[in-house]
C-alpha cells in the first residue's frame, strides 16, 4: 500500500469519526434532553422595544428651564399563554389599581351602566351596531349581555363587567401580541407603578414602559416664542423619518422650528418573559441619548413681567383707566437688546397653555383658543400688523434730514390745514381750532406735528421715504427663527407698482404720517426704534442664543442660521447700506426723549 492511500484511508475514518460525533451530540440534544429543552424554549419569549429619548430643555439665557420633561409610565399589556378567565380577572385588578390611585384609561365600549344605556345619538348607535355586526334591534342591555357572552365574563356584578369589557373591546379592536402591546393607560401615576412592579407575578402579561413627557414649567410663559408639542399626525408621520406612530413631534414655536435637534435619539430595550407573561429579565441594547437643549435669549422674570403688564393694561383700557373705555381684548410686547437685536421678551395676548397639547387638546379648548375675535393661537407680535402711526415719524425725520430736505435747525410754520394736495388737517387743529407754529425736526417730534411731516414728503418726494424705511426693515420680516412671520407692508411707488395701481400726491401725504398702507408687525416696530437708539447702525432680530448638544459643545451660530433659513426657507434680505450722520440721529431722539417728558403726550407715541 503506497503513501497516497494510507493518507487517503485516514482522511475517511477521521470523517467518520466526526460524523459520529455529531449524531452523538444530535441524539442528546433531540432524544436525551430534548424535552427539557424544549419545555425551556417554549416557557421564554424575548421581545425589543424602543426607549424614548428624552427631549431637549428649552432654557432662557440664564438657564432657566422653560420647556423641560418629566417621567411617563404608561401601562402595557402583552398577549400572554393565560386562559380567558385569568385574562378577564387580571383586567380587572388591573382596573381596581387605576381607579384606586385616580389614574385614567383607555375606555371606548359607548355603553354605560346605572342606568344601563348609549352613550352615543341615535343616528351613530345604528352605525356602531351595524360596523360591530350586531343586531339593530338589541339595546344597550342587549349589547352588554352579547359581550359578556363574547368575552366569557363570569363575574355577576354589572359594574365590574362592564369595566371589563371596556378593555377587552379595545384589545379587540387594536389588537395585541406577545411582541405588540396594547396600550392600557398612556399616564399612571407611581402609586399605580409601584404596585404592578412590586406585584409584578400577579399581573401577567402587564409591563411599565418609562419614557419622558414635554412639561412646560411655568405654564403659560413665553408660549408663543416656544411652541408646543403634539401627536405625530399621518401627515407628519410620511414626511419626517425615523419617527414612531406614537410619537410627539414640535408642532408650533421653537420647538417646531428646532425639532431635529429637540428630539433625540432613541434607545432600545430587550424584556425577558416565561410564557405566561411574566417578566423574567431586561436589560438595554441601546442607550438612548436625550436631544440637545436650545437656549432662548428671553430672560424669563422680564417676560413674566411683560406678559403680566401687557395683560394688566389691556384691563385698565377695557375699564376706561387711561381714558375712554375700550373693548381691546388683544395686544403684544416686544422687548430687544438696541445693541445687537437679541429678544428679552416677547408677549402676545391673549396666550395659551401649550402642555394641554401634548396629551390632544380638548374640542372644548381649541375652540376656545381659536375663536374669531380672540386667536389665542396667533403671536401677535409677528403675525399681525398694524399701522404704526405717529412711530413712523422719526423715519420721515431721518429721511428728511439726509436728503436735505429739512435741516436740524430749520423751522416750519404750522397753521393747522396744509394748502395743498387735499388741504389734510394737523390734528391740534381739529382738536384747538390752530396750528403748532413754528416747529424745527425735534418739537415736530416731540408735538408729533404732521403740517411739518407734510411739508417735508413734498420737498422730499416717497422714493427717499421708501428707501430709509426698507434700511429700518420696515415691511420686511426680520428673519426670526420662529415659524409664520409676515412681512406686513410699506406704503409707496413699490408696491403700487405691483398691484397695477397709480401713486398720487395725496398718498404721500397719508404715508409720510405713518397711515396709508403701511402697515408692521411689533416686531419690526422693536427692531427699527432699536436701530435708531444704535445709532443707526444695522441689527440682525434673534431669539436663540445658543443650542448645546449633550457633550456640553455649542452648535455654530452660521449652522444654526443656515439650517433656520432651510427649515423656514428664509430669503436675505439686501437692502442698501446707509451711512446715517450721528448729528441727525441725535436731534431725533431728543425729540422722542422730550414726548416722555410731557405726559400730556404720552400717547401719541402708542400703537
Amino acid at each position: 500500500m503506497d503513501k497516497k492511500n494510507i493518507r487517503y484511508n485516514i482522511l475517511i475514518v477521521f470523517v467518520y469519526i466526526i460524523g459520529i460525533v455529531l449524531l452523538i451530540q444530535l441524539f442528546n440534544l433531540q432524544i436525551v434532553h430534548g424535552e427539557e429543552y424544549l419545555e425551556q424554549s417554549s416557557s421564554r419569549l424575548t421581545r425589543e422595544t424602543t426607549i424614548v429619548a428624552a427631549r431637549g430643555n428649552i432654557l432662557d439665557r440664564s438657564g432657566n428651564v422653560i420647556a423641560g420633561t418629566k417621567a411617563k409610565y404608561s401601562l402595557k399589556l402583552y398577549k400572554s399563554k393565560i386562559d380567558t378567565e385569568t385574562l378577564n380577572n387580571t383586567l380587572l385588578e388591573v382596573i381596581k389599581v387605576l381607579e384606586k390611585n385616580g389614574d385614567t384609561y383607555k375606555d371606548e365600549f359607548p355603553i354605560k351602566v346605572k342606568p344601563i344605556e348609549f352613550t352615543l345619538g341615535e343616528e351613530k348607535i345604528k352605525k356602531w351596531l351595524k360596523n360591530n355586526e350586531l343586531e339593530e334591534t338589541l339595546n344597550a342591555e342587549g349589547v352588554l349581555q352579547k359581550y359578556k357572552e363574547k368575552y366569557e365574563i363570569n363575574n355577576s356584578n354589572i359594574e365590574e363587567v362592564r369595566k371589563i369589557i371596556g378593555i377587552r373591546y379595545g384589545i379587540e379592536k387594536e389588537g395585541y401580541s406577545s411582541m405588540k402591546a396594547y396600550t392600557i393607560s398612556e399616564n399612571i401615576s407611581k402609586d399605580s407603578v409601584a404596585i404592578f412592579e412590586e406585584q409584578n407575578l400577579s399581573f401577567p402579561g402587564i409591563d411599565i414602559e418609562i419614557s419622558s413627557i414635554r412639561s412646560y414649567i411655568n405654564g403659560s410663559l413665553a408660549s408663543h416664542a416656544v411652541g408646543y408639542v403634539g401627536a405625530i399626525n399621518e401627515e407628519e408621520y410620511k414626511n419626517n423619518k425615523g419617527y414612531l406612530m406614537n410619537d410627539y413631534i414640535g408642532k408650533a414655536g421653537i420647538e417646531y422650528v428646532f425639532e431635529e435637534y429637540l428630539r433625540g435619539e432613541n434607545g432600545t430595550k430587550q424584556t425577558d418573559m416565561s410564557i405566561d407573561g411574566t417578566k423574567t429579565g431586561e436589560y438595554i441594547t441601546k442607550e438612548a441619548v436625550q436631544g440637545d437643549d436650545v437656549v432662548l435669549t428671553i430672560d424669563a422674570n422680564l417676560q413674566q413681567t411683560a406678559e403680566n403688564s401687557l395683560k394688566n393694561n389691556l384691563q385698565k383700557i377695557r375699564n376706561g383707566e387711561y381714558g375712554e373705555a375700550r373693548d381691546v381684548q388683544a395686544g403684544s410686547v416686544v422687548v430687544l437688546d438696541v445693541k445687537n437685536g437679541e429678544v428679552l421678551a416677547i408677549a402676545s395676548y391673549p396666550d395659551f397653555e401649550p402642555e394641554l397639547f401634548v396629551n390632544g387638546i380638548s374640542k372644548e379648548k381649541w375652540n376656545e383658543y381659536t375663536n374669531e375675535g380672540k386667536s389665542a393661537l396667533i403671536n401677535r407680535a409677528m403675525q399681525s400688523a398694524y399701522a404704526p402711526g405717529s412711530i413712523f415719524k422719526m423715519i420721515s425725520a431721518i429721511a428728511g434730514l439726509e436728503t436735505g430736505a429739512v435741516t436740524r435747525t430749520e423751522t416750519i410754520y404750522d397753521t393747522g390745514i396744509y394748502p395743498k394736495g387735499y388741504n389734510p388737517r394737523c390734528w391740534i387743529y381739529s382738536d384747538y381750532g390752530r396750528g403748532h407754529g413754528a416747529l424745527n425736526v425735534s418739537g415736530a417730534i416731540k408735538n408729533s406735528c404732521n403740517y411739518y411731516f407734510y411739508e417735508l414728503i413734498t420737498r422730499m418726494g416717497i422714493e427717499d421715504l421708501e428707501k430709509y424705511a426698507n434700511y429700518f426693515g420696515l415691511g420686511q420680516k426680520t428673519n426670526i427663527e420662529l415659524p409664520g412671520e409676515i412681512s406686513g407692508t410699506l406704503a409707496g411707488k413699490t408696491l403700487y407698482d405691483k398691484l397695477g395701481e397709480t401713486w398720487y400726491y395725496g398718498n404721500s401725504l397719508s404715508a409720510v404720517i405713518g397711515q396709508a398702507e403701511n402697515n408692521f408687525t411689533p416686531l419690526q416696530i422693536a427692531r427699527y426704534l432699536a436701530m435708531l437708539a444704535n445709532g443707526g447702525e444695522s441689527i440682525d432680530v434673534t431669539i436663540v442664543k445658543d443650542i448645546i448638544k449633550q457633550d456640553g459643545s455649542k452648535v455654530g451660530k452660521e449652522a444654526i442660521n443656515q439650517y433656520v433659513d432651510n427649515k423656514l426657507n428664509l430669503s436675505e434680505v439686501n437692502n442698501e447700506d446707509i451711512d446715517i450722520s450721528k448729528e441727525n440721529i441725535k436731534v431725533v431722539l431728543e425729540g422722542m426723549k422730550s414726548v416722555t417728558m410731557e405726559s400730556r403726550w404720552n400717547s401719541l407715541f402708542c400703537i
